[in-house]
């Protein structure tokens, strides 16, 4: 025990620990949604914003969440409206808007004579060199983040799933948009820090990915994705401390470890549910639907027999 509590001992390490389960937390909760949305991309596209303007706010002077949130949150709204007509897909707009700003940064940081270390720690992430004050940042964001999402719970789930119907049932799916971008961009710049620009889309969407191969019910679905995200941010950190790897890269790799898990257990979970619906018909064997009480089908008996063909209806299965 003595060997695990050891790291604990360290204050850069408590501080890297909260960071990583407070955003583990986080974007397992915004991952639900930017998975069953088909947003996956976004969060990728967010986070090249978000580091343009955080370059932008270092030449200006403004403080680091400034600078990205600004640009993060005008990247959101301009994808949003430039998809609004739908004559423009959503990859298109998020790959021309966030590159081009992400481009603009670039180009900033190639006037520049030395690379700010925390626009370095924006790159490749930096949980090591969490201060309070992020601490303080990242705890603000995840609990505003829990507070709306638990008040907007169904809105958000109805538009989800069936946005146009959303609309008929007087929901303003608009505002849930833009109030969804502001989440979204919120937990990306917060998780820049954390894993860095180039692994951002990874922290978003592993937690829900994961869950989603243990459940199909929404509810569920997000509270295994938050215990699943909390899990990776604090073994990623352990296992960073004890082999000395960068933690941002540990936390991903622990994540894609436990994701490819989940994949084998629901592979082995699909393979016993077939096994026990199999039945056997001569030397035909074969399995039919859970809800499937009645079924016709034809038999080819034997090799060396001429072709037989019969019909046949199974008895209810009185076990379930």
């Amino acid at each position: 025990m003595q060997f695990f509590l050891e790291p604990l001992h360290y204050e850069f390490f408590r501080h890297g620990l909260i960071a990583a389960v407070l955003v583990g937390a986080l974007c397992g909760l915004v991952g639900v949604h930017v998975v069953l949305r088909g947003m996956s991309y976004v969060g990728h596209g967010l986070s090249h914003a978000a580091f343009g303007g955080a370059v932008i706010g270092f030449v200006l002077n403004f403080n680091f969440y400034i600078g990205a949130g600004i640009m993060g949150l005008f990247a959101a709204l301009l994808i949003n409206q430039l998809t609004k007509n739908r004559k423009i897909k959503s990859d298109a707009a998020i790959g021309i808007v966030t590159t081009a700003i992400f481009a603009l940064g670039v180009a900033v940081i190639s006037q520049q004579r030395n690379l700010n270390k925390s626009l370095e720690a924006a790159l490749f992430g930096s949980i090591l060199g969490i201060t309070d004050s992020d601490l303080m940042i990242i705890g603000l964001v995840t609990a505003a983040t829990i507070i709306i999402m638990f008040l907007s719970y169904r809105p958000l789930l109805f538009a989800t799933f069936d946005q146009e119907t959303a609309q008929v049932f007087g929901i303003k799916t608009e505002a849930l948009q833009l109030l969804f971008a502001l989440i979204l961009t919120l937990s990306v710049i917060v998780a820049i820090n954390i894993v860095g620009v180039t692994m951002i889309a990874a922290a978003l969407i592993m937690p829900a990915m994961t869950a989603r191969m243990l459940t199909d019910r929404f509810g569920l679905m997000q509270l295994y994705s938050v215990i699943i995200g909390v899990m990776i941010g604090a073994g990623g950190m352990f296992l960073s401390y004890f082999f000395n790897i960068a933690s941002g890269a540990t936390i991903v790799l622990f994540g894609a470890a436990i994701f490819c898990f989940s994949v084998m257990v629901r592979h082995v979970r699909e393979r016993i549910a077939l096994q026990a619906n199999f039945h056997r018909h001569g030397n035909l064997i074969h399995s039919h639907p859970l809800n499937s009480e009645r079924h016709n089908h034809d038999h080819t008996i034997g090799a060396n027999e001429d072709v037989k063909k019969r019909a046949h209806t199974d008895p209810p299965d009185t076990n379930r």
